[in-house]
């Protein structure tokens, strides 16, 4: 297996890393080192994404017949790679990597003329409506139901743990068509526009003590919202299978390069941190702990390469989209809480938004003041898209056939 890097890709390396100088600015910057959950404010998340739609990088894993980059397998990893490298922010999954894929597969013409240039320009920002209160991992249990009126579907229902809702122009939803029948053969995909009469949003404030512009989750209410016929997505009834399409992308991102650039954080803050008159770098317990994170992540990297090969072959992320969110998630989690044990008794301060303190000191180091609240965030992830139970549910049945 050669690993090296040909002329052609260090020179596309070198592309990636004058546009991150060039864009990435230090406000941007400033805020992503600060903030407690991964993302910035709508405003910032716009910009940046506005300038990556501009270069035509928006889009990485779009076909290029709909706007998409046209990266090789190689040049897909160094984005990826050079991205997380310079900690730029999260892009907004809901749209271009949720329910875009879902139109191209299942939508029909007029839907993806409609809606995939806008998700594309981030002119229109989506939110994703899956879960709801009681159902739990346990998604074909839901009960928001879409009442067939003729032209139109009638929605009542409520969703729950909704990110960005508060910012959305747009939500995809499962909806409950049909009862009596097997709970998965009753589901339709459906789009609605958040400014259709009947519903509200309202904020759920976690325990990580996000500032208003990060709080991330929400609860929608629908109450009698007419929604057109023309939002429902492939056919009625239907909607299950476009659903497990849709959480095969949704759960198989790539996760070794950020939590490369995480570790070497903690690598940072272990020469910066003394205990007992040595540096955490030279305890020898704190060492073993990053090594044995880092041969993990080595193992984790090695195995998103070959998935990622195989999707640009054409290849669907499958049951390894599963694996991945399982140990993604999990070293994830782990980087976190060494990222906790690194900073002590720094994580104990409560800033509650340290985007507004300029010119004011902290009571800790910077790298410090997110620490808890990211690691307290963090424990979502084992837990949304499918927890990691039942992921490993349907890795053995879909991969050991038990």
């Amino acid at each position: 297996m050669d690993l090296s890097f040909s002329a052609s890709d260090l020179q596309f390396r070198d592309e990636v890393r004058a546009f991150i100088a060039g864009k990435y600015d230090v406000e941007m910057r400033r805020k992503m080192a600060l903030s407690k959950n991964g993302y910035l404010d709508k405003a910032s998340m716009v910009k940046w994404q506005k300038a990556l739609h501009e270069r035509g990088w928006i889009a990485p894993n779009w076909p290029k017949e709909f706007g998409g980059a046209g990266f090789t397998a190689t040049q897909k990893y160094i984005f990826d790679l050079e991205m997380s490298a310079a900690g730029t922010p999260i892009i907004s999954p809901m749209g271009l990597k949720m329910v875009a894929p879902v139109i191209m597969a299942f939508g029909s013409a007029e839907q993806k003329k409609k809606f995939l240039p806008p998700i594309l320009s981030t002119d229109v920002w989506w939110c994703q409506g899956y879960s709801e209160p009681g159902s739990g991992s346990d998604l074909a249990s839901l009960q928001m139901r879409a009442e067939d009126k003729g032209d139109h579907y009638l929605c009542n229902g409520t969703k729950i743990w909704t990110t960005h809702a508060q910012w959305a122009d747009w939500i995809f939803c499962l909806v409950r068509t049909k009862q009596g029948t097997k709970p998965q053969e009753g589901i339709s995909f459906i789009l609605i526009d958040m400014k259709t009469p009947g519903i509200t949003v309202k904020p759920i404030i976690t325990v990580d003590g996000p500032p208003a512009d990060e709080q991330e989750v929400n609860q929608v209410f629908f109450d009698d919202v007419k929604v057109p016929k023309a939002n429902l997505v492939g056919k009625e009834n239907e909607g299950w299978t476009y659903a497990k399409y849709l959480l095969e992308f949704e759960r198989g991102n790539a996760y070794a390069p950020g939590l490369k650039r995480a570790l070497k954080k903690v690598r940072n803050i272990a020469a910066a941190e003394r205990v007992d008159g040595q540096t955490l770098s030279e305890d020898p317990d704190f060492q073993r702990k990053i090594a044995d994170i880092d041969v993990q992540l080595s193992a984790m990297e090695f195995t998103e390469l070959r998935i990622f090969s195989g999707l640009a072959a054409g290849q669907r992320p499958g049951a390894e989209s599963s694996m991945l969110k399982c140990r993604g998630t999990e070293l994830q989690q782990a980087v976190t809480e060494l990222v906790l044990e690194a900073v002590g008794h720094h994580a104990l301060p409560f800033v509650e938004n340290p985007w507004e303190r300029v010119n004011t000191p902290f009571p800790a180091p910077d790298y410090a003041v997110p620490a808890a609240p990211y690691y307290f965030n963090a424990r979502k992830g084992s837990i949304y898209a499918g927890s990691n139970e039942i992921q490993r549910n349907i890795m053995a049945k879909m991969v050991l056939g038990l």
